[in-house]
């Protein structure tokens, strides 16, 4: 389980550091940051799946995602005695991601590339990588480390071994030099970052793959825009925990029940009704609470599972239910939940004592309330 979360210099999030429990709530008022944290959770997952570059890329460069304010605040600044401005700055321009648990720990550092005549001159460069054992990144704790092209594993004998000379700039050494005889641990922490799931662009609308039949096979895992909704159903019934299912959606819509024909075609059962409706007839609403039990009830859970705002076409009514789903797939994997709904907020962290991390703007920069800041050390370039 993830204990501790830093971002350094991603869009708003300057200096952001959280501590993190089983399930998490993410919340704020519109601008906060809350968008910006699930994005830097992505590129983190990015990393193990070899395209964090790519991902930089594709949200408009490395210097379209950087923080845009000062280096640092004065306490002039602060107090508004002072115009916000730029001062001399003191570090290199970098992007950092990382995060910890009680076994490990890993960090990333991304900065400006080196000019060159390149087409490619403006991809940002993997600076430093770190992976380490415990929470807080040490002299005596780490086990594999990237220095610009240069990659060192320590042995079991305390040893350093350099592994790599001439890793590209735009490669990990998390999905190069993940070995099962001398990197057995950057290779199961690789393995468990791809697993990770992120759940923001379920299809509802009318012709969104979801309400059409499809070729069914064994679906352990619900596709993220949930097209293959049917046979994550199906696989739940067939694999997974049924009876969970079948009192999730009684939860929500009492004396309802839902069938799959032999097509892989969803349809639902309701009360007072003389036939069952097709996934093209259900509401918005319906299908997302569908689609989201067919993700948490997953009969293979991830290590880590992210919502972001799940609450969209959902009736007031369906929260409750929804948080009691959330709360109950919490048992099975850590879940983070990126929400401004108040009722699922409340539902979330104040019955069911789900960590709430509430965001907030202070000079454009993206705070936490109430913020503990635990304690973290970056790898040095």
């Amino acid at each position: 389980m993830i204990t501790r979360l830093a971002i350094a210099g991603y869009r708003s999030l300057r200096d952001v550091r959280l501590t993190l429990e089983s399930l998490n709530v993410v919340t704020g008022a519109n601008g906060s940051g809350k968008s910006s944290l699930y994005r830097a959770l992505r590129l983190l997952a990015d990393v193990a799946q070899g395209r964090v570059v790519q991902s930089l890329a594709a949200e408009g460069g490395l210097e379209s995602t950087l923080w845009a304010g000062p280096e640092s605040f004065s306490r002039a600044m602060k107090r508004g005695e002072q115009p916000v401005q730029g001062t001399l700055r003191r570090n290199v321009v970098s992007l950092k991601l990382g995060f910890s648990g009680d076994d490990y720990g890993y960090a990333i550092d991304l900065g400006l590339p080196r000019p060159s005549g390149s087409a490619f001159s403006k991809d940002p460069e993997i600076k430093t990588e770190s992976l380490w054992t415990g929470e807080v990144l040490g002299r005596s704790n780490v086990f594999a480390a990237r220095n610009g092209p240069s990659v060192r594993i320590r042995s079991s004998a305390g040893e350093w071994r350099q592994v790599l000379q001439n890793l590209a700039s735009f490669d990990s050494m998390m999905t190069q030099c993940g070995d099962p005889r001398d990197a057995l641990e950057l290779l199961l922490l690789r393995e468990r970052m791809r697993d990770w799931r992120f759940y923001d662009h379920l299809r509802t609308d009318r012709v969104a793959p979801a309400r059409r039949p499809q070729v069914g096979t064994y679906t352990p895992v619900l596709a993220s825009d949930g097209a293959d909704l049917a046979a994550a159903i199906q696989t739940i019934r067939e694999i997974g925990d049924a009876d969970a299912l079948e009192d999730t959606i009684n939860d929500a819509f009492p004396g309802a029940s839902v069938e799959i024909t032999g097509a892989f075609e969803l349809q639902m059962r309701q009360h007072g009704l003389l036939r069952p409706l097709g996934a093209a007839e259900l509401s918005d609403g319906t299908l997302r609470y569908l689609l989201l039990s067919a993700a948490l009830l997953s009969p293979r859970p991830p290590a880590l599972m992210v919502l972001n705002e799940p609450e969209t076409s959902l009736h007031p009514d369906l929260l409750p239910p929804l948080a009691r789903l959330i709360l109950q797939a919490s048992t099975q994997t850590q879940i983070i939940v990126v929400t401004h709904a108040a009722m699922l907020v409340c539902e979330l962290a104040d019955k069911a004592r789900a960590r709430r991390i509430v965001l907030e703007k202070a000079l454009g920069e993206t705070v936490v309330e109430d913020d503990e800041r635990p304690a973290w050390t970056w790898p040095v370039r």
